[in-house]
């Protein structure tokens, strides 16, 4: 993807985590294609190497780390990698997002406290860690990617919901507090995204396009170039927004 100078990332840190709907690659294939060096922490081994392997691919430089962004010793060890391998952290992406769908009256507590701890939790810990570390440098961006469900219902879906509507208003929060501070926090609400891992029935899917104002499901390649333009220097008086890339989801009553 070409990039204007406006938002050029040319020696900047970035530090992905997580993985939702299989974002991951292509961001930061984005970011690395803008100039910046990028450090991904995720659970999964294939999204951690798809990612480095993205980033290899167009000559840039890239680390990662297989582990939980919601486990503390997990995330300080990442955080520990990546500041004694570059020294310091400019940007956070926050990409974590587990999915769970239940009707409500059968969600179990346990069930509920480990959708608040994977989702809730990872973004308190990485914002929390990695925060401390942009306060102590005086400036940097973070980047919740978020559900556009953290504004929107959705039946046997309250506990994800829940999870979301959470890290957007930490987003909003966390804005207030340190937009005196050179730290602008934002968050990119995400639509249906056509991810394989993700499918659902035919009949099921059509139904969703229908309501899709677009009429098509998102892809990596509608939601990076934003992430890269939130990073950047020209954006300065950008924060506490959420900004929704969902084919028009959001215009429906």
């Amino acid at each position: 993807m070409p990039v204007i100078a406006e938002y050029n990332l040319t020696g900047k840190i970035a530090f992905m985590a997580g993985e939702g709907d299989g974002l991951t690659p292509m961001i930061a294939r984005t970011l690395a294609e803008a100039g910046a060096k990028v450090f991904i922490l995720g659970p999964h081994q294939s999204i951690v190497e798809g990612s480095m392997l993205e980033v290899a691919n167009i000559g840039g430089d890239s680390m990662g780390l297989f582990g939980d962004p919601s486990d503390p010793i997990a995330l300080d060890t990442a955080l520990s990698a990546v500041l004694n391998l570059w020294g310091r952290v400019d940007i956070l992406v926050n990409n974590t997002r587990i999915h769970f769908a239940k009707p409500f009256e059968e969600v179990s507590a346990s069930e509920w406290q480990e959708m608040m701890r994977q989702n809730v939790g990872a973004a308190f810990l990485l914002c929390n860690r990695i925060g401390k570390e942009m306060l102590q440098q005086g400036n940097g961006k973070i980047i919740n990617i978020i559900s556009g469900l953290a504004e929107r219902g959705l039946c046997n879906s309250a506990a994800f919901c829940s999870s979301q509507g959470a890290i957007l208003q930490l987003t909003r929060t966390l804005a207030l507090e340190w937009a005196r501070r050179n730290i602008q926090v934002n968050a990119i609400g995400v639509g249906w995204i056509d991810n394989e891992d993700m499918s659902v029935p035919q009949d099921q899917q059509e139904l969703l396009l229908r309501y899709i104002p677009l009429k098509r499901k998102g892809t990596p390649e509608d939601i990076a170039p934003l992430v890269v333009y939130l990073s950047s220097d020209s954006c300065e008086f950008t924060t506490g927004q959420p900004i929704y890339l969902d084919g028009g989801l959001m215009s429906h009553p």
